[in-house]
């Protein structure tokens, strides 16, 4: 019987190949500049014409190669990164496969110029190495200076059948931008120039962390909506750059991760930061979100893609919890509530070109004495009312992170306060020494005032607070019930005469199926006949509370959806978003000294004080630098 199966030539199979590894113009780019960073290269070029599909360049100032090995990294499989198996659970350059170049070789007219040694040009001369089709047609020697330039034209020439698979000019050129763009972001210290048909569309020098190199991509007005975020746990550091909530927007958003420098994608870590944004954006909202992740070598497997787009975590429920956990820790602080300032300080955020061991921490700032306290959470009160009274240098990111019962520690109202400026005279005489050597805060009440009967005023070292009533006491009634539902339910008031409320057919409905979540809440309700409820208990969660419009409204937002209520991630939080809504103190109401002071201390005992449940800042802040620019004294 006659062999039916036999081996490929090498060009079918590179061919092949090329199939997994070169989808597009913009996979040749990646491919070449990941192989430029692995060379320790400082500044990389790329050039393009027609989006890539005529011709591509990528030039790099790196360590080079010499003849030898110019001509072996043509071949299949050859690698500098790697010698063994073993050497994938820990490798840490970008390319290890060997087949980038030879696939990109065997469906292009490819031209290698490269050559190692001193920038200075002594010693040997450089190779240039000319390929068509994956068949060497020249080698020859050149004169250059240290480093590697790759050109590649005409790609898909000798398979039609991929060529018609391309797209128009312009997406290919966004496609190659994308791609450049993220590896940029991983290595803000490399300077990267992007040329299309002789159009400059990037042109970044280096730059000393993240948060410049984002700023010199979408500009500083974007930068300034982003803050610091930072954590680890067992092994896995995490920092990175997250959008305020109030700068959060519907359509594009750009989001990116990085682990040990390397871009990937990953869905369900992007579904966790958008966890840890619950409760503080609107429901259509897609904030910005840059996340640099650093892992022991063999807790991520980098060689699951063809393309090395995406990556497995060993422990992916570990990593996709710090992500959740990191980005609601950041939101708890001051610098994400909303600002009146024009000027606001850059966020940074330093990243290394190459992954630590894995007991290093996140490169950060020294933190301050307030966040090195022991046995504080980042979500406490205190350093959320510290962070709000204070402009000193941003905060490191925690070097853990809170855990869920952390997250729910509340400071005393006392400590709240340390940070703000105190309303009575500071005694006479050398001011206090804390423990650590540090001059103690005198610890006052901050004066407050009520505007339009709507907003209070707070002064702090640093400007002032204008916290929205409304929405302040939405999140501390928010905050309440979802304690109280952990703990059981809270209890309501009897009423002497109890409410008979008409309701339609579909609210009745719903009141039966939530019964027991209602008599949770306070309300004890019971069916009547009918349309018609009857309500025995209510809570009572301020004076000014309308019982019976609250439980209206309340079935109804229930009943009908909204907004507010499809952001919910279950039924508890649900039931607490829309009584905390319609619940809460309303603008117009005039407040006494006491119950604005009880307010503004509730309000920092929660855990998201800057933010209300509909996405909207409870607390816009006015700084006293922006107050002398504005008034003309700086």
């Amino acid at each position: 019987m006659a062999r039916r199966i036999q081996v490929l030539p090498d060009a079918v199979a590179n061919q092949i190949a090329a199939g997994e590894v070169v989808e597009r113009p913009a996979s040749v780019v990646k491919e070449l500049v990941e192989n430029a960073l692995d060379a320790g290269a400082k500044r990389i070029e790329v050039v393009m014409e027609r989006g890539g599909k005529r011709r591509m360049r990528v030039s790099d100032d790196g360590c080079g190669m010499g003849r030898e090995d110019a001509l072996l990294c043509l071949d299949r499989h050859a690698t500098s990164k790697i010698a063994a198996a073993a050497d994938l659970e820990g490798v840490r350059t970008f390319g290890f496969r060997g087949e980038a170049l030879p696939s990109i070789a065997a469906v292009s007219h490819v031209t290698l110029e490269t050559r190692e040694g001193d920038v200075a040009g002594g010693g040997e001369p450089g190779t240039r190495v000319v390929v068509e089709g994956g068949r060497i047609v020249s080698v020859d020697d050149i004169a250059r200076q240290r480093g590697t330039t790759v050109e590649v034209r005409n790609l898909f020439y000798n398979a039609p059948a991929r060529a018609k698979f391309s797209k128009a000019v312009a997406a290919e050129t966004r496609a190659v931008s994308e791609a450049v763009t993220a590896l940029a972001l991983a290595n803000p210290r490399v300077g990267f120039e992007l040329v299309s048909d002789e159009r400059t569309l990037l042109d970044l020098p280096a730059v000393g962390d993240a948060g410049a190199r984002i700023a010199q991509v979408w500009g500083g007005e974007q930068v300034s909506t982003l803050v610091e975020a930072g954590g680890s746990v067992s092994g896995f550091d995490l920092g990175g750059l997250v959008q305020r909530p109030d700068a959060a927007k519907p359509g594009v958003r750009r989001a990116y991760l990085f682990v040990n420098g390397r871009p990937f994608r990953a869905a369900g870590l992007l579904r966790a930061a958008d966890r840890g944004y619950r409760t503080t954006i609107p429901h259509a909202a897609r904030p910005w979100v840059f996340l640099y992740l650093r892992v022991p070598g063999g807790e991520v497997d980098v060689n699951v893609h063809p393309t090395k787009a995406e990556v497995r975590f060993r422990d992916q429920a570990l990593v996709e919890q710090l992500v959740e956990d990191v980005v609601r820790g950041a939101l708890e602080g001051a610098d994400s509530s909303a600002t009146l300032d024009r000027e606001v300080g850059m966020p940074r955020l330093v990243v290394r070109d190459r992954p630590l061991p894995a007991s290093s921490q996140w490169p950060t700032a020294p933190p301050s004495p307030a966040a090195a306290s022991p046995g504080r959470s980042t979500s406490s009160a205190a350093s959320a009312a510290a962070a709000a009274a204070s402009s000193v240098a941003p905060a490191a990111p925690s070097s853990s992170t809170p855990s869920a019962a952390a997250r729910h520690q509340r400071a005393s109202p006392d400590s709240q306060m340390a940070l703000f400026v105190s309303g009575a005279a500071e005694p006479s005489g050398a001011a206090e020494v804390a423990a650590d050597g540090a001059p103690a805060l005198p610890a006052g009440r901050p004066r407050l005032w009520q505007v339009l009967d709507t907003y209070v005023l707070a002064e702090t070292r640093d400007g002032i607070l204008i916290i929205d009533q409304h929405s302040a006491h939405e999140r501390i009634l928010f905050q309440r019930l979802m304690d109280a539902f952990a703990a059981g339910g809270q209890h309501g008031q009897r009423l002497l005469f109890p409410l008979t409320l008409r309701l339609t057919a579909p609210e009745v409905a719903l009141l039966g199926d939530l019964e027991g979540l209602f008599r949770r809440v306070g309300f004890e309700v019971e069916p009547f006949g009918g349309d018609t409820v009857i309500v025995q208990a209510v809570p009572n969660p301020h004076p000014w509370f309308d019982a019976e419009r609250a439980l209206r409204e309340m079935v109804h937002e229930l009943t009908h959806g909204s907004e507010l209520v499809r952001s919910a991630k279950n039924q508890h939080e649900r039931i607490a978003m829309t009584f905390a809504c319609k619940s809460a103190i309303k603008a117009g109401q005039r407040l006494s000294d006491a119950e604005m002071q009880r307010l503004f201390d509730q309000l920092f005992a929660t855990e998201l004080p800057h933010h209300d449940v509909h996405g909207r800042p409870t607390i816009v802040r006015l700084s006293a630098r922006e107050l002398s620019r504005k008034f003309g004294r700086t």
